[in-house]
C-alpha cells in the first residue's frame, strides 16, 4: 500500500514570537491508503495539537508534514482541500440547511467560479449520503437530527470531498453507545471500501482495539509507538501508557481495571464462561485470588459452589463470602 501521509522528524508544539513550547518531537509517522488509524493518549499528550498540524491548522515547530508526497506547507489551499478532509468535534449548527446541503459543500473545491454543480458531483454527493445511510433524511434539516446522525452528515461531507485522506477529531465524542459503535463500523469500512486513509484521534480505547488497522499510542513522556493493536497489548506498551495508581489496561481482556483494595483471598476454578464476571465482582468486594486460599469457589454453568453449598447468583455468592471470609 502506499503512503498517503508521512511525517519527517516532525515537532508540534506552540510558538509565541521567540518562546517555542514542544508537545512532541522527531515523530516519523506513515498513513498507508485503505487502512484505518486511530490515534491515542491521555489528555495532554498532543492529540489534537498533532491532529492539527497534520491537517496545515497549525505550524511544524520543525520537521515536515508529506501527503501524497508533497510538503503540506508549500501546498495552496485550493490544492489541500483536495488532498485532506477534516471533520472537528464541534457540532455544526446552519439554519434552513438539509442534509443535502451540508453534503454539497464537500464539493466546493471541484466548482467552477460560480459554484455550480455538474451532474457527476451530484452523484457523488448521492453516492456519500448512501454510504453513511443516510438517504431517507436526504431533505431533512439539520436540526431535525439526533447527534449520530449529524456526525454521519459531516462524515458525508467529507467522503463527497473526495480527499485521499480523512482527518477525525474525536468523532464519537457526545454519542451514546450504540452510535459510537455504529460510527466507528463505518469509519472502518469506509476506509476499506474506498480506499481512502482514515485518522481517528479518539478516547475509545476499547472500540479502537477493536476496529482499528493500526494503532498511534502517544505518550506524554514523549513519542509515539505505532503498530497493530493487538501487537502493542501484547508488547506491554497499553499498559506503560495508561499506569495509574487508580486502574490499569488489563492486557487479558482490553479493558481498563479499577485497582481496588484487595485484603481477602479465595480461590477460583471451573467454568471459563462465567470466570470473567465472577472476578470483577470479587475485585470489586476486595477479594484478591490466590492459588491454595482456604476458601475456594467452584464455577459451574449455572451455580457457584463454595464448601458444598450451591449459589444461584452472584449476590448470593457475594453474601456468602461475608460469612467465612
Amino acid at each position: 500500500m502506499s503512503s498517503v501521509l508521512s511525517t519527517h522528524n516532525l515537532s508540534i508544539g506552540y510558538s509565541k514570537k521567540k518562546n517555542k513550547s514542544i508537545v512532541q518531537s522527531d515523530l516519523n509517522l506513515e498513513l498507508k491508503a485503505g487502512e484505518l488509524v486511530c490515534l491515542i493518549g491521555q489528555n495532554g499528550c498532543g492529540k489534537s495539537t498533532l491532529l492539527r498540524t497534520l491537517a496545515g491548522l497549525q505550524k511544524p515547530i520543525h520537521g515536515k508534514v508529506l501527503v501524497d508526497s508533497k510538503e503540506l506547507a508549500n501546498v495552496r489551499i485550493h490544492e489541500k482541500a483536495r488532498k485532506l478532509a477534516l471533520v472537528l468535534t464541534e457540532k455544526v449548527d446552519i439554519e434552513n440547511a438539509t442534509v443535502t446541503d451540508i453534503v454539497r459543500m464537500g464539493r466546493q473545491p471541484y466548482c467552477n467560479w460560480w459554484g455550480n454543480l455538474s451532474e457527476a458531483d451530484y452523484d457523488i454527493v448521492n453516492d456519500a449520503i448512501e454510504m453513511v445511510h443516510l438517504e431517507t433524511k436526504a431533505d431533512c434539516y439539520l436540526n431535525e437530527l439526533s447527534d449520530g446522525e449529524r456526525q454521519r452528515v459531516m462524515i458525508a461531507k467529507a467522503l463527497a470531498q473526495d480527499t485521499p485522506l480523512i482527518l477525525l477529531d474525536e468523532p464519537t465524542a457526545h454519542l451514546d453507545l450504540p452510535n459510537r459503535v455504529e460510527i466507528m463500523l463505518l469509519l472502518h469500512k469506509l476506509a476499506h471500501r474506498t480506499g481512502k486513509s482514515v485518522l481517528i484521534s479518539t478516547h475509545e480505547l476499547d472500540m479502537a482495539l477493536q476496529a482499528a488497522d493500526h494503532i498511534w499510542l502517544m505518550t506524554k513522556i514523549g513519542g509515539i509507538e505505532c503498530g497493530v493493536p493487538e501487537d502493542l497489548v501484547l508488547q506491554g506498551h497499553f499498559h506503560e501508557a495508561f499506569q495509574s495508581k487508580s486502574y490499569y489496561f488489563n492486557s487479558a481482556n482490553g479493558n481498563f481495571s479499577m485497582n481496588y483494595p484487595m485484603t481477602k483471598k479465595v480461590w477460583v476454578d471451573g467454568d471459563k464462561t462465567r470466570m470473567y464476571w465472577t472476578l470483577r465482582a470479587l475485585a470489586r468486594a476486595g477479594y484478591m485470588v490466590v492459588e491454595k486460599a482456604e476458601v475456594i469457589i467452584k464455577i459451574t454453568p449455572e451455580s457457584w459452589i463454595i464448601e458444598n453449598e450451591e449459589l444461584k447468583s452472584v449476590k448470593e455468592l457475594l453474601a456468602k463470602l461475608e460469612e467465612l471470609v
